[in-house]
């Protein structure tokens, strides 16, 4: 009988490490190859010979390095040696072969070899799987042959990839849609791909363990399937010495897995034919290079879309899942390693903190960050121990080499699949780790029967205690990705969890779901100094979310310790979210090396600045926020919203409208007015209000169409369930809100696109009526056009003003009022501006057939106004200051900085009245 799986592995770590170092193929390639059989428990002389003499293609004999007929060929060779040269001349040997009638002999397999790399060609299959010596117990299920088991033929290795998810989720959907659903169906689910993971990876004994018992002992039609794998579920949940003694060998043969996960008895699924091979066709992927990032696709892949908005299952990629792990913990550990080494009471000191932290990731999901997260402790760990048994010091105890087990993750999540699956990850990475330890010191194993296992808490975290799921005293570190649902998405109960977490706090409502979780680790971890991360929309950093969030949370005592600027989010899902996001490191106190990462100049590799404080708009500065102002801090013109009829659309005409309403009433000419909402001033719509207001009423009773529309206007105001509306009913033929400048005035579009660089703003004159859908500056001149539509106002709109979707959304009250203009401008600086601005205006009458959308689409801009706008930044940039800003956030830190200056004897004449206010109410 062969030896078992863990037998030939431990077998296998023991050949890779003794051999390491050899590189003569004379000395030791015969010694080389007799222990290599020795690992499967074959001896080499009873199955193949050494120097096995073939004549080649030139009638020459040359000597096979070792031949096992029709079995395999060796081809060895010196280290540092061609492996394709050996290969060549292995083809030669088979060749000759073949010359000499010697066909029964082929042999399948070849391998070639230079100590340091193995290649296995299997020539029936025509494929090739070349590794290091060191990854030899990864491959040796490829060398099965050898020690007598039959190899499964599957298609071409890939590693587990969305398409493998995917089958997945499709037979959730065909199981589903046969009745089987539901808690059984997730749990079911869970199993399958435990199982999956177990028959690549050595967790089952034999090779393929789950396969070949689907293959081997279920109906093709898939009719008894779901008994059959309820069995093999029972099995694995019971202890060896409770089992019946008259299991099949290959049921017999299982291990022990507990850990609670096959316990519960499930019902039966029904499969067909078409389940039964879509559940084999997973069996044929190799779990085994399994990424963390699959168990979130695999969640989503089941989810429908609907579903995957409101409970914003999104998840972050391996890559960006590093960014926080990094920032948050694991760079500064890495570097107390690189200190305390050489040095092995400094290390074991170092190995006994790594085995005390405890992780808390409150929004979990799949587990994702978790299994990051521990795979990096565990690497590190790992490194810890070669340092320590450095020096050909021997391991005799390796299953408590490892301090760091599953146990130190807890998490919380509100969905049971989600947390089934995240439990499950633990155990599967757990296991990849105990692999990566085994293949370093020569020895196997496996923790089973589970003992241990993550803490997932199925809850709702913003309704529970997180000291019931770890005690804030024992936490280490807070991280992870709360949900992604914006203010306007969130349901009854969602809104409920964001008021209860944040205390009541004033304006909640504005804030998106995941402002939940800054409160609750705030509250969590009052009193200590947790570290705490979170992946975010970057809408938190944005409008008026950030004065409602941050000065709450300021006012708590939180700073700011690290923040990875605006970046785009990568999902592996299914069906993409496309999003921007921040990651924003934070807790109580003060810390010394504040670092800003900027994505800004590569997307893929960031600059890291120390920074001194970092704001909450994510650029270096104090922990303050800008807030809704009534007027200007500066000395500008001020500005206010176009009209805002509240007509139902009776007094708005299409152009044909106009003309067929003319014809019946043609003494209305005179009182139509040209209309521009944000969406007529950008595109060159054309557009048409009838403006009643300054009608004479004699003039108005004598057109009857025009008071038809005046009587309807009338009757939609008193219908309206609004008390201020129906007021306005008194006065039909006016507006709710006039804004009708009687000179030339700015129009500023409320919404346009993040694509352009620029809001394209312009001049007005009092024949256009403006809407209230735009904002208008009365009394301004070329200098504020120049100012207004320079990149330094649009890196301040950027960073302070709100989103509609990813679009820009200006505010009078947030980025107008706000925004910081040059202080003292010498005529001369200003002069250059507004010839700078006229150019602009130039610019854009040389194309007069194209819209603002045209001539500020980035694609079609054209060169006169791209150069007219690259002007007048360098005349804008030089009012603020000399030197040149390097980029964005160059510029964005100088105008908050130039705010605190400017809202200083604001905020210093505030907080002198306000005792005085205070004794005249207690005199009151």
């Amino acid at each position: 009988m062969p030896l078992s799986w863990n037998e030939i592995r431990h077998n296998a770590h023991a050949f890779a490490k003794d051999w390491a170092e050899e590189s003569n193929e004379d000395a030791e390639a015969k010694t080389f190859w007799d222990e290599f059989f020795a690992i499967f428990g074959v001896k080499r002389r009873v199955v193949a010979s050494f120097e096995e003499p073939v004549k080649n293609l030139a009638g020459n004999w040359a000597y096979i390095d070792l031949f096992w007929p029709s079995k395999l060929l060796v081809e060895h060779k010196s280290r540092g040696k061609s492996l394709d040269k050996a290969n060549s001349q292995a083809m030669e040997y088979i060749r000759g072969l073949k010359v000499a009638g010697r066909d029964n002999e082929v042999p399948q397999y070849v391998v070639v070899s230079d100590f340091a790399r193995i290649a296995l060609h299997d020539l029936d299959e025509d494929k090739t799987v070349t590794f290091k010596l060191a990854e030899l117990p990864k491959h040796v299920h490829a060398f099965a042959f050898i020690a007598g088991y039959k190899q499964q033929r599957v298609d071409p290795d890939d590693p587990v990839n969305i398409d493998a998810v995917e089958l997945l989720g499709k037979l959730h959907d065909e199981l589903e849609a046969g009745g089987y659903a539901g808690h059984d169906l997730e749990r079911f689910l869970v199993r399958i791909l435990f199982c999956l993971f177990a028959d690549k990876t050595g967790i089952f004994d034999s090779p393929n363990a789950f396969a070949l018992y689907i293959e081997n002992h279920t109906a093709e039609d898939g009719s008894d399937l779901g008994m059959h794998l309820d069995r093999f579920f029972d099995v694995l949940d019971k202890a060896k010495d409770k089992r019946q003694k008259n299991l099949l060998e290959e049921l017999a043969e299982l291990p022990h897995v507990n850990g609670a996960l096959f316990k519960e008895r499930l019902g039966f699924a029904d499969f067909n034919r078409a389940m039964r091979e879509k559940l084999l066709e997973c069996t044929r992927f190799d779990w085994s290079k399994i990424s963390p990032a699959v168990f979130g696709s695999l969640f989503q892949s089941v989810l429908e879309p609907r579903q995957r908005r409101q409970v914003g299952a999104h998840y972050t990629s391996e890559r960006d899942i590093l960014k926080l792990v990094r920032s948050l913990f694991l760079d500064e550990l890495r570097a107390e390693f690189k200190k305390v080494k050489g040095n092995k009471n400094r290390l074991r000191e170092f190995h006994d903190r790594l085995a005390a932290l405890r992780f808390l990731d409150p929004a979990c999901g799949c587990g994702n960050f978790l299994v990051v997260t521990y795979r990096e402790i565990r690497l590190l760990e790992l490194d810890v121990l070669k340092e320590i048994y450095a020096g050909g010091q021997q391991v005799m105890d390796i299953e408590h080499l490892s301090r760091v087990d599953v146990d130190a993750m807890f998490g919380i999540e509100i969905s049971e699949f989600p947390a089934l699956i995240a439990e499950v990850a633990m155990w599967l990475i757990d296991h990849q780790m105990n692999q990566a330890v085994s293949a370093e010191f020569g020895l196997y194993y496996v923790r089973l029967p589970l003992r241990k296992s993550a803490k997932i808490t199925q809850a709702n975290a913003l309704r529970l205690d997180w000291e019931d799921v770890l005690p804030a005293g024992e936490c280490s570190y807070v991280l992870g990705n709360p949900p992604f649902v914006g203010a306007k998405y969130q349901n009854a109960e969602q809104r409920k969890d964001l008021v209860e977490a944040a205390k009541n706090l004033k304006n909640a409502g504005l804030l998106d779901y995941v402002a939940g979780w800054y409160f609750k680790a705030t509250q969590y971890s009052a009193g200590r100094k947790t570290p705490i991360a979170f992946v975010s929309t970057n809408s938190i950093t944005q409008g008026e979310q950030v004065g409602v969030l941050w000065n709450e949370l300021f006012r708590r005592g939180i700073r700011i310790r690290f923040a990875h600027r605006t970046f785009s989010w990568e999902s592996e899902a299914r069906g993409k979210a496309h999003v921007h996001v921040v990651i924003i490191g934070f807790g109580f106190g003060e810390s010394v090396n504040k670092r800003l990462y900027d994505y800004e100049l590569d997307p893929n590799h960031p600059t890291v600045t120390l920074v001194k404080q970092i704001s909450p708009y994510l650029v270096e500065g104090p922990p303050t926020t800008v807030v809704n102002r009534s007027l200007p801090i500066c000395e500008v013109p001020q500005i206010g919203i176009g009209n805002k009829p509240i007509d139902d659309g009776n007094y708005l005409f299409l152009p044909e409208e106009k003309t067929a309403f003319l014809k019946i009433e043609p003494k209305a000419a005179r009182w139509f007015r040209r209309w521009l909402g944000s969406k007529e001033f950008i595109n060159g719509w054309e557009r048409w209000c009838l403006w009643l207001g300054d009608c004479p009423p004699s003039e108005l009773r004598a057109m009857p169409e025009a008071l038809k529309r005046v009587e309807a206007v009338q009757k939609f105001r008193l219908a309206s369930p609004s008390e201020p509306t129906q007021k306005l009913a008194a006065t039909p033929s006016r507006f709710h809100v006039e804004n009708m400048p009687k000179g030339s005035f700015l129009v500023i579009p409320k919404v346009s696109s993040e694509r352009r660089r620029f809001i394209p703003i312009g001049f007005m004159g009092p024949e256009t009526l403006v809407s209230d859908l735009c904002f208008i500056v009365p009394n301004a001149g070329l200098y504020h056009f120049g100012i207004l539509s320079s990149t330094m106002h649009m890196a301040w709109v950027r960073m302070v003003g709100g989103r509609l979707e990813s679009r820009y959304r200006y505010s009078a009250k947030l980025v107008y009022n706000n925004y910081p203009w040059p202080k003292n401008v010498a005529e001369k600086k200003r002069a250059r501006v507004e010839k700078n601005a006229q150019a602009v205006l130039d610019a854009r009458l040389q194309f007069p057939q194209s819209t603002l959308a045209d001539l500020y689409d980035p694609l079609t801009m054209p060169a006169p106004l791209v150069k007219a706008h690259r002007e007048l930044d360098r005349a804008a940039d030089a009012c603020y200051r000399s030197t040149a800003f390097e980029n964005d956030r160059s510029r964005v830190e100088f105008l908050f900085a130039l705010y605190e200056e400017l809202t200083a004897p604001i905020t210093a004449a505030l907080e002198e009245n306000a005792p005085r206010k205070r004794r005249k109410k207690a005199t009151d």
